[in-house]
């Protein structure tokens, strides 16, 4: 797996999914980070997990990795060097009683393994990657299928708003959000994710307390 330096993540960035949890779609973009130890391969093995906390889900994103420093001005296609599908792992119920307190999300969202990722292609340019679906299967069923034309705030705008209230730089990824279809993993789920329609990551799901 490639070195990786900072892992941010946008948050509520299709419209459905938002509503589907009930929150509103926000103004600006709406990012967290998830540590480095969060991020692991789908590479046909176990991805080992928490079930002891609460509801787990699954919420299956493009991921972009940066190839360059971001600088004012700069286009996708030049700042992006990588793309693959990955998942933002979720402790929902951690994430509701959080979020009831006005803390902040690690616990839910940061955890060892918490950000699963297929196998990384070249960055096609954003025309190009506009052209085709991702989606997840769990055990031989789609549950989720998105294209980044849905996305609420576009590739451009996320790379301006990271890049310049907080810096890109070459190691970064940018989870871009999840569509509708977020759901509950349970021990022993076959999790396949795929880009135009090839499948690009796989894993078997292992709950443990």
């Amino acid at each position: 797996m490639m070195d990786i330096r900072n892992i941010y993540c946008v948050g509520r960035n299709y419209r459905l999914h938002a509503a589907e949890l009930g929150n509103e779609v926000p103004s600006s973009p709406m990012l967290f980070t998830k540590p480095t130890h969060a991020a692991c391969a789908m590479d046909g093995g176990l991805l080992t997990l928490s079930g002891s906390q609460g509801a787990l889900h699954y919420e299956a994103e493009l991921v972009v990795a940066v190839g360059r420093p971001y600088e004012k001005g700069i286009r996708c296609d030049e700042l992006f060097s990588r793309f693959t599908v990955g998942l933002d792992l979720t402790l929902r119920d951690v994430q509701d009683r959080l979020k009831a307190k006005g803390h902040p999300w690690l616990a839910a969202k940061g955890f060892r393994n918490s950000a699963p990722l297929g196998h990384w292609m070249e960055f096609p340019g954003l025309q190009a990657l506009a052209n085709h679906d991702f989606a997840m299967q769990i055990n031989g069923k789609e549950v989720q299928r998105g294209n980044i034309k849905d996305m609420v705030f576009d590739l451009q705008q996320l790379a301006d708003f990271a890049g310049s209230n907080y810096g890109l730089s070459a190691g970064d990824l940018l989870f871009t959000g999840t569509p509708a279809g977020v759901g509950s993993l349970h021990d022993g789920d076959e999790l396949d994710l795929s880009w135009n329609e090839q499948s690009v990551g796989r894993s078997t799901v292992k709950l443990q307390d």
